[in-house]
């Protein structure tokens, strides 16, 4: 590595805020580019890396700096699929050495297995993981316990774990209105789009106002994850397409509604994971199971940033346009009152009816198969 000062945390300007902000969006650009990062629990320093990212010259070095002390964090659901169960926290893998072929195995290979002892991860283990789930790569990583000594001029970003760990709050705190416009679209012409900067994932926000909502009464709302293959593509995989622009509809047939277009693809796991999940799918895998073999639980997205984009709208009460309890119990819980909720009906095809039943046993979205399948039948 060329010998370049390491990034270190400070404060700008006097606003200590904006340097958490910073100095976790240097990290996840350093993550996501396979680099490792610095970090820091106290006087404790490891360098992560993304164990997907990895390349043979990375590992060499880290192994040479490792010393034998090396170690993978893997999350639960990760630990469960291979074979470590029962487990609900995450855990680490000794490396003697760092094997990529054998950290590709324990953390992405379909059939793998535990083969050491699985031991508990500590609060630098888990800062980690939080790392790669915001960099959207999977949620394993290789550990490697330095000293300042060991790394001093190496082009390293350092941050804090309590920075990391406070990153999404801090996000949804730092939300803001950067621009908004009139775009009229089929089916409803008075709309206009308001877009935030902040908040979950790595792009903008979009809150879509159809119509002119009362914001004295229950705003009908919906909070809708982008989902690039059913929004844009029409995939049959999914009903994200048909809830989307149904719901704009009926907004625009209904007095107004306002619905957030949310930075969240693949329920909050990113594209390229998603796509893996689906290539899984494809060879008999359930959703929610493809996903355990990537390592990710049920569900990783957040919904207390939408709650936000809504307060600086002036919605405090709304009328929950979803099938998924998630989502009303987290505007709820950000403080918005829920006076109602309302079904959201997709188009079910032959490629998405395991999909739907499966978000309805097992992650409790309220589905209605039985009014699904007759809405799709043929008329007379």
């Amino acid at each position: 590595m060329p010998k370049l000062p390491i990034t270190k945390s400070r404060t700008l300007f006097g606003r200590p805020h904006e340097t958490c902000l910073i100095t976790v969006d240097r990290a996840i650009a350093e993550f996501r580019a396979g680099r490792p990062v610095l970090l820091r629990d106290g006087e404790r320093l490891a360098l992560a890396l993304s164990a997907e990212l990895a390349d043979e010259a990375l590992a060499q070095g880290l192994d040479e700096l490792a010393q034998g002390q090396a170690h993978l964090v893997l999350s639960a659901a990760r630990l469960r699929r291979i074979g470590a169960k029962p487990r609900s926290e995450a855990g680490i893998l000794a490396m003697p050495s760092i094997d990529l072929a054998r950290v590709e195995t324990l953390a992405l290979k379909v059939e793998a297995k535990v083969d050491a002892p699985v031991a508990p991860a500590d609060a630098v283990d888990t800062a980690a993981l939080e790392l790669a789930r915001l960099s959207l790569v999977l949620p394993a990583t290789i550990l490697v316990p330095v000293t300042a000594e060991a790394v001093a001029g190496e082009p390293l970003v350092e941050v804090g774990i309590d920075a990391l760990n406070a990153y999404r709050s801090e996000q949804a705190a730092s939300l803001k209105i950067v621009g908004r416009a009139p775009v009229p679209l089929e089916g409803a012409p008075e709309t206009e789009f308001v877009v935030f900067r902040g908040g979950e994932g790595l792009r903008d926000q979009v809150a879509i106002i159809v119509g002119k909502p009362d914001l004295a009464s229950a705003v009908p709302v919906r909070l809708h994850s982008a989902c690039l293959t059913g929004d844009l593509f029409g995939s049959l995989k999914c009903d994200c397409g048909d809830q989307l622009r149904e719901t704009v509809q009926w907004m625009a047939q209904n007095d107004g509604g306002i619905l957030l277009y949310l930075d969240q693809e693949g329920r909050g796991n990113g594209i390229s994971n998603k796509m893996r999940a689906y290539k899984l799918q494809s060879q008999g895998w359930d959703t929610y199971d493809a996903d355990e073999v990537l390592g990710f639980d049920l569900d990783q997205r957040h919904f207390d940033f939408a709650a936000a984009m809504l307060k600086q709208l002036g919605v405090s009460r709304v009328t929950a346009l979803t099938n998924n309890p998630l989502k009303v119990g987290a505007i709820k819980a950000a403080g918005l009152e829920v006076a109602a909720t309302q079904r959201v009906l997709g188009r079910p095809t032959a490629h998405n009816v395991r999909y739907l039943t499966s978000k309805r046993d097992r992650a409790g979205h309220i589905i209605d198969m039985d009014a699904l399948m007759a809405r799709a039948a043929p008329k007379d």
